[in-house]
């Protein structure tokens, strides 16, 4: 079978090389039209090299289509799998450094608080124009397989005003079922499980090992475990308190709730610093900015190392490439998929957009219903979802003041800061993306206006509780397969695609 797979934002080299690796690695899948597309022409170049020595080198003939001019590789594409990041490492620094100035310490500030719903406000005025690529110029079916963050607010924005049907992608819930098999002692396949709720904060609310339910002993299984009551100090007091776990990592989790980085003193109490993703302040923006420079000081040396092997046992857990090979093949396909809720759970929002489990086959995605969530896992991601709804509306219509909103009603913004403090750090935050948000011309104005008037709100010069300094190119060369590995964290992040046009 042939059609076309276009991938934008493809200079992200370890994600976009490991979903061709898993497309590939399916045999009816041999014969597709791959093309891969970027603003950064460089970055394009070695990933295109690489990978097409990946598909040569495994006896394919498949010659990748790599451009610049997104139109013309998203021209007849049957499906599309998006990993951008707009606005690159400059702006991803200035939604960490700006609200540590009023005293939010974020770890990653890519799906909500302060840098989550910047990071929005640039995705998703590109992501419009990507959809209305798509719609003049993609196949008829055309599907939008979406893996940047943030997810829920960029597949909000898709679905509602794109006119693109668009499946937002993230593996959360594999790692974290991983983690649940483990503190049982069992292996992942052996553990079922019914997880729900909205992306980086879904809760494994049945978990089943030989028709046993086991949720009940998870609290007791995870307070034993001798790693994860020292890294995931967060999702063990959430699952304490609230009943259930939750998929994201302790120092993603940690800045969606109120009350575990509200305190600089306190922060230490509950993260750890043996990964980033534990908790260090400004981790992810670290883990980039490494992996960027590393990126390009290791490329020559990428090209001598062994090709990936397209095959079954070497495919990723990434839900993209099933999700193409159950609509192809028939093949069913079970997995979480983010979708405008519609009812699959019914005490969440209709038009919020949640993750949940779902089938795919020839027939299309299924969501079974799921139900009610319980009480307080609910409540938790209610009030994420209309920071959420507020942050889409005011990127799409330019609404500054929905954009204050969502910054008032966000859990650990609201827990840190007063009224007058949201106000100037979403000026300043205005400020400094420009380049990025042209919906937002005239506040911008406005903001330039207050800021240079004087009388401001003071605000402190501080690094977080807990943060680290970015590592040289030479650091990192003295441990190369960590750097390698850190390399690939940073690469899910999209940073090399960069979008400002």
């Amino acid at each position: 079978m042939s059609f076309k797979v276009a991938f934008i934002g493809a200079g992200s080299i370890g994600f976009t090389r490991g979903l061709l690796r898993d497309l590939l690695a399916v045999s009816e899948l041999h014969d597709i039209q791959v093309t891969f597309t970027d603003i950064n022409q460089h970055n394009l170049d070695m990933v295109t090299e690489l990978c097409q020595r990946d598909i040569r080198e495994n006896g394919l003939k498949i010659e990748i289509q790599a451009t610049t001019d997104r139109r013309e590789a998203l021209k007849d594409a049957k499906y599309v799998l998006c990993t951008i990041r707009v606005g690159g490492l400059e702006a991803f620094a200035t939604d960490v450094d700006i609200p540590l100035k009023y005293g939010v310490d974020q770890c990653v500030g890519d799906t909500l608080c302060a840098g989550g719903i910047m990071y929005g406000q640039r995705g998703i005025s590109e992501m419009l124009r990507i959809c209305q690529d798509i719609r003049e110029v993609a196949a008829p079916d055309v599907l939008l397989l979406n893996y940047a963050n943030p997810m829920a607010m960029l597949t909000w924005a898709c679905n509602k005003y794109g006119g693109v049907r668009t499946i937002g992608l993230c593996h959360g819930v594999q790692h974290g079922h991983k983690q649940i098999a483990e503190v049982f002692g069992l292996e992942k396949k052996e553990v079922d499980i019914i997880c729900a709720g909205i992306n980086h904060q879904t809760w494994y609310v049945q978990i089943r090992h030989n028709g046993q339910d086991l949720t009940g002993g998870l609290l007791e299984a995870f307070e034993n475990h001798p790693e994860f009551t020292r890294t995931e100090k967060v999702r063990i007091d959430m699952l304490r308190r609230f009943g259930f776990y939750s998929t994201e990592s302790n120092g993603h989790l940690s800045e969606y709730v109120p009350w575990y980085r509200k305190r600089a003193s306190e922060i230490q109490d509950w993260i750890d610093m043996g990964s980033w993703i534990n908790g260090e302040t400004g981790g992810y923006l670290r883990v980039c900015t490494e992996g960027r420079n590393w990126f390009e000081t290791e490329f020559p040396n990428w090209m001598k190392d062994k090709p990936f092997v397209y095959a079954a046992e070497k495919r990723s857990e990434e839900h993209g490439s099933y999700i193409i090979e159950g609509l192809e093949t028939g093949r069913v396909y079970r997995g979480h998929f983010n979708l405008v809720n519609n009812g699959v759970i019914s005490n969440l929002p209709d038009d919020a957009i949640i993750e949940a489990p779902g089938y795919v086959d020839r027939n299309g995605i299924s969501m079974p219903h799921v139900g009610d969530l319980p009480l307080g896992p609910a409540a938790v991601c209610n009030v994420s979802i209309s920071v959420q709804r507020l942050a889409v509306e005011a990127a799409v219509h330019g609404d500054d003041k929905l954009l204050r909103q969502a910054f008032m009603m966000d859990p650990l913004v609201g827990a840190v800061c007063n009224p007058k403090e949201i106000w100037q750090m979403v000026d300043e935050m205005l400020v400094s993306q420009e380049a990025w948000l042209p919906q937002y011309g005239a506040a911008i104005a406005e903001a330039k206006q207050r800021l240079a008037a004087g009388n401001l709100v003071p605000t402190r010069s501080y690094e977080g509780a807990a943060r680290l300094k970015v590592k040289t190119v030479e650091e990192m060369q003295q441990d190369r397969e960590a750097a390698n590995k850190n390399a690939g964290e940073a690469d899910k992040g999209k940073d090399r695609a960069a979008v400002n046009s």
